[in-house]
């Protein structure tokens, strides 16, 4: 036994351990394929992101170039006012968000600026000597005493002969370039030729910078142990702590930028890969743990039947050994067990003639409050036929008889309404006169309302009204409305009861009583909830919720209300049978 449980324990440690594993392989293929997916995705935001900025800046590019050689500019280069060049610089300067914008002469020299301050760090700068050659120089930096970011274009002015007259140079802030597009997703960086970040969406990444060519960036006082760098799926996966609106991990793309001078890159948020990669592997733990239990479960099965057949059979030689040994015994019995065994089906015979006595007592208790009435009637009617025949009064004789004949056709349809109420239908739904059904359900129930002295306000309508349903289940849910109004009005003086159809569609089927009305109409189809008091044999709430789920399944609704005047309102809404018109 000892040796069967561990056997048992550690088939269940292998199934476990090969379920982690087959998870485990999903995990990675599902996660790579996720990486694959924000790959694509993240290199389409990137490259978009890109272009949006070379957009930017090109804007700046072109406004230096078509300003360069303004009236104003071209006047100062010759000894022009300096003044209106100024203003010209300013208003330019103003309306494109420009940092600023500076006019140099060939030699050098500063002839004037949007914002009037010494930019001696200008005149000397590789893009301003470009541009003095006559090429259209641009470079990115850091401008003024506050070192704001900038990216610098350098436009010439050319002379009618040809040669350069002077040099436009116009500063471009990157923090109004930046301000557009300042916290979107995904985090986007551009980084210069040092490695260092200079545009960004991400304000915390500004300074960041790489230690070395591959590695991650590292925030300014930080060290190299602090962020890592992995590959994953011939995807670069970056680690560490930069910032709260930094993804950590992050898929880590770049493009080059040529035309700037930059590399854009971008880290991507990894939580979404990771967490469809769970769930993927979630989906085959559970569907694996369910037929490896259901395998678990048929094998406990094996052998505990195994096990169980192995004691049968044990039991049945020490049983035969036995009764090999009271064979002889058996033998002096064999006429004692004969006699009791037919003393035995002869009770068994008597058990199951009393249970049909039994059964056809109780069939004929229920029946004979229904066809009681109609027996006596035809009984008097008889005896009186007979009076008259002796006196040879034959009209009344024949009156008697046709009375006799039509009670013998009512309890000819009591047994019938009977007979089908109790049968248990299993056809499908089909095509159900509701006006018969109606009709039958109140027979069953007319001697239950006369008892209880419920006047009955019913009319037919002319003809045959067919619905969707089954006859013996609507016949079973009328009978219970009827029933439920009759308890509801015992012992109240105005006892009444309306039935009514409405044909147009759906059509629809009131009843109506005179009763104290409904004290929760939301719950009265709940099951078991009743308002007769507990123990009184009357019912246990199911009548309603048997009835609202047979009305559901016809495709139809039931409702329940208090009408305006007193009294309970049940409405049965039920769909016309296809191609019947209903008036």
């Amino acid at each position: 036994m000892q040796v069967a449980r561990l056997s048992r324990v550690a088939a269940m440690a292998l199934i476990l351990a090969a379920v982690a594993m087959v998870a485990g392989g999903v995990w990675v293929f599902s996660y790579r394929q996720a990486l694959d997916q924000a790959a694509a995705q993240g290199q389409s935001d990137l490259a978009l992101a890109a272009d949006r900025l070379q957009a930017q800046l090109r804007r700046f590019q072109e406004m230096a170039v078509l300003l360069a050689d303004h009236p104003t500019l071209v006047e100062l280069s010759v000894g022009g006012d300096v003044k209106a060049a100024q203003d010209l610089l300013l208003t330019s300067s103003d309306k494109t968000g420009a940092l600023n914008l500076v006019f140099i002469s060939t030699d050098k020299r500063i002839l004037a600026s949007a914002i009037p301050e010494a930019h001696s760090d200008l005149v000397d700068s590789a893009y301003v000597a470009r541009a003095l050659q006559g090429a259209l120089g641009s470079d990115y930096g850091f401008f003024g005493p506050d070192r704001r970011r900038a990216y610098f274009y350098a436009a010439p002015y050319f002379r009618p002969g040809g040669d350069v007259g002077g040099v436009l140079v116009v500063v471009v802030d990157i923090d109004n370039v930046e301000f557009a597009w300042r916290g979107s997703n995904p985090s986007i960086f551009f980084t210069g030729r040092d490695g260092a970040v200079f545009v960004t969406n991400r304000n915390e990444l500004l300074s960041w910078q790489r230690s070395r060519a591959e590695g991650p960036l590292i925030a300014p006082g930080k060290r190299d142990s602090d962020y890592g760098r992995r590959i994953v799926g011939g995807h670069e996966l970056w680690y560490g702590d930069w910032g709260q609106y930094v993804p950590s991990p992050g898929l880590h793309l770049q493009r080059h930028l040529p035309v700037i001078d930059m590399t854009g890159e971008t880290l991507i948020d990894l939580a979404p890969a990771r967490r469809l990669a769970a769930l993927q592997a979630a989906v085959v733990v559970a569907v694996l743990l369910f037929f490896s239990a259901l395998l678990f479960l048929a094998t406990e099965r094996r052998r505990a039947l195994a096990e169980a057949n192995a004691k049968l059979e044990a039991r049945v030689s020490a049983r035969t050994r036995a009764l090999v040994g009271a064979n002889d015994a058996l033998r002096r019995e064999v006429t004692e067990r004969q006699e009791a065994e037919s003393a035995l089906k002869q009770a068994q015979a008597e058990l199951v003639q009393a249970g049909k006595l039994s059964a056809l007592g109780k069939m004929s208790a229920g029946i004979s409050h229904e066809l009681n009435q109609p027996l006596m009637a035809i009984r008097s009617f008889a005896e009186n036929g007979e009076a008259f025949l002796e006196r040879g009064r034959t009209d009344r004789a024949v009156d008697n008889l046709n009375r006799i004949s039509d009670m013998a056709r009512r309890m000819g349809r009591i047994i019938k309404n009977l007979r089908a109420f109790a049968r248990q239908e299993s056809e499908p739904l089909g095509r159900v006169d509701i006006v018969a059904v109606l009709q039958s359900a109140i027979e069953l129930a007319e001697g239950r309302l006369k008892t209880s002295e419920v006047t009955l306000h019913w009319s037919p309508p002319a003809g045959p009204l067919w619905v969707r349903g089954g006859e013996v289940r609507l016949g079973q849910v009328f009978v219970n409305l009827i029933g439920n109004a009759a308890d509801a009005m015992e012992g109240l003086p105005n006892r009444g009861l309306f039935v009514d159809i409405q044909q147009e569609a759906p059509l629809k089927v009131i009843v109506r009583d005179t009763g104290p009305g409904l004290h929760d109409p939301e719950k009265i189809f709940d099951p078991f909830y009743t308002t007769k008091a507990v123990g009184d044999g009357e019912g246990m709430g199911l009548g309603l919720s048997i009835s609202y789920g047979l009305v559901q399944s016809f495709g139809g609704t039931i409702r329940g209300a208090n009408a305006p005047d007193g009294g309970a309102v049940f409405t049965v809404e039920l769909e016309p049978w296809p191609n019947e018109v209903v008036a």
